[in-house]
């Protein structure tokens, strides 16, 4: 008998120790890995986000890998890579202008009030003293009481973009990453597959499967949503005659990937064209800022419930928590982390509850 209690504390203490040294040697590979991870990352993200994209054009042009893979690509680039390095290089290399066009707009004052408001039934008498207040703030003080400062959130997303050069070499590590996954992608699923297995059965294949459908939900969601939502809102300050409008297009899509919505940009503009360009263009506009903020509430919830439940503040929450935690990158991984570990959570409690408890016996007492 003491042998046997020797040789099994002999086996747990080895067993531990190639625990300790198998973990040991996984974080060391992640440590030197780590310039790598947020390229990786990326890649992993668009790579089972455009999966099922990627299969159907391969069907479409004979089964070619190369080319299908190719194309996937390069509509990754488009839709993915392209226009978040156009709003950063817009913002980054006008950003003294953006703060000289803000600190500029102290000079507009709202005009007097017109005399038919004050005729108007009910609200008329109470209009009077609210226009005359607003009438003596500065441009930035009305906007301030409505939205928060746009140049504080652009120079937060700028602080963690970091400078060109590392930048553009993300991105085209991201690219080179994307094209290796996506041309063993059956090789790579298997892997997962293999490991998930491991570690927690069919229930694992379960979780790899909703991981994916959140990981498509949610970077469709963000990312479309913020580009038609910028497409609209350059369209809308095009026709109305607004200044700098390549710039507060590229403000209005990062705003929109930080998940503040397209009022910050536009509703500021709205009033900033009033005072210079009239009513009719303002109205214009006006009617483009509320076409875009029904858009962010229909569009991206469609994109992102089509594939998975999940509640939109918990986007809200990832957006900001990853961009502070893991950089640009953030803006996908937050939510896509958080979305994952609800929907994992909301499916084993569900599962949980569908299992019957155990029937107690009279052996049991």
């Amino acid at each position: 008998m003491p042998d046997l209690f020797q040789n099994g504390s002999q086996d747990n203490t080895r067993s531990v120790l190639v625990a300790l040294l198998a973990s040991g040697i996984v974080i060391s590979a992640i440590w030197i890995l780590k310039p790598f991870l947020p390229a990786t990352i990326w890649a992993v993200t668009i790579a089972v986000t455009t999966w099922p994209m990627l299969r159907r054009l391969q069907t479409f042009v004979g089964n070619s890998r190369r080319v299908a893979v190719s194309l996937t690509i390069l509509i990754a680039m488009l839709v993915f890579i392209l226009p978040l390095w156009l709003a950063i290089t817009t913002v980054s290399s006008h950003f003294g202008d953006i703060i000289a066009l803000v600190s500029s707009s102290s000079t507009l004052h709202i005009p007097d009030e017109p005399p038919w408001m004050g005729r108007l039934p009910l609200v008329g008498p109470h209009i009077a003293p609210f226009w005359d207040r607003m009438q003596h703030m500065q441009f930035p003080e009305m906007v301030r009481q409505v939205i928060p400062a746009p140049e504080t959130l652009i120079h937060t997303f700028l602080a963690y973009a970091g400078n060109f050069s590392i930048l553009a070499l993300q991105f085209i590590l991201t690219l080179v990453i994307l094209g290796v996954l996506l041309m063993r992608a059956e090789s790579a699923i298997a892997v997962a597959d293999t490991l998930v297995t491991i570690l927690a059965g069919n229930r694992g294949k379960e979780m790899l499967q909703l991981a994916a459908y959140t990981i498509r939900g949610v970077a469709f969601g963000v990312t479309v949503t913020a580009v038609v939502e910028s497409a609209v809102a350059g369209i809308g300050l095009k026709l109305a005659g607004a200044p700098w409008v390549s710039i507060l297009t590229a403000v209005t899509f990062m705003v929109c990937l930080l998940q503040a919505g397209p009022g910050v940009t536009l509703i500021p503009a709205v009033i900033w064209v009033y005072f210079d360009r009239g009513l009719a263009p303002a109205a214009l506009l006006l009617v483009v800022t509320i076409i875009t903020i029904i858009i962010d509430n229909v569009l991206r919830p469609f994109l992102i419930r089509k594939q998975a439940d999940i509640p939109l503040i918990l986007i809200m929450l990832g957006v900001i928590g990853g961009l502070g935690g893991l950089g640009l990158v953030g803006i996908f991984i937050g939510p896509l982390i958080l979305s994952v570990a609800y929907t994992l959570t909301k499916s084993w409690i569900s599962d949980s509850r569908q299992t019957p408890p155990p029937v107690s016996t009279p052996l049991d007492s």
